[in-house]
């Protein structure tokens, strides 16, 4: 696998506990690498999206991943300073 490159995932826009196993899985099984988690996608700026990225970040952490997340949209982005998540999450 080259791990040159960053892993790409991406987040579906009503991410359920499968998906969050799935991705999760996906992140345990690959090498330590740069890994880009897309979430434009999250139609909903909720605590529930909230626990979802969190559990990406810890999942990668646990892989010796650096993970990012692109395309968070603005309420998002407020509900993660409001939470005080925002630096914990990278966003």
């Amino acid at each position: 696998m080259d791990t040159s490159q960053p892993l790409v995932i991406t987040l579906p826009a009503h991410p359920t506990r499968e998906d969050l196993a799935r991705l999760c899985d996906e992140l345990a099984a690959a090498p330590p690498r740069e890994v880009v988690c897309e979430i434009s996608a999250l139609a909903s700026a909720d605590l529930a999206a909230v626990d979802a990225l969190a559990r990406l970040k810890l999942a990668a952490r646990r892989g010796g991943h650096r993970i990012r997340f692109e395309g968070a949209r603005p309420r998002l982005r407020a509900l993660l300073v409001l939470s005080g998540l925002e630096g914990t999450l990278g966003l």
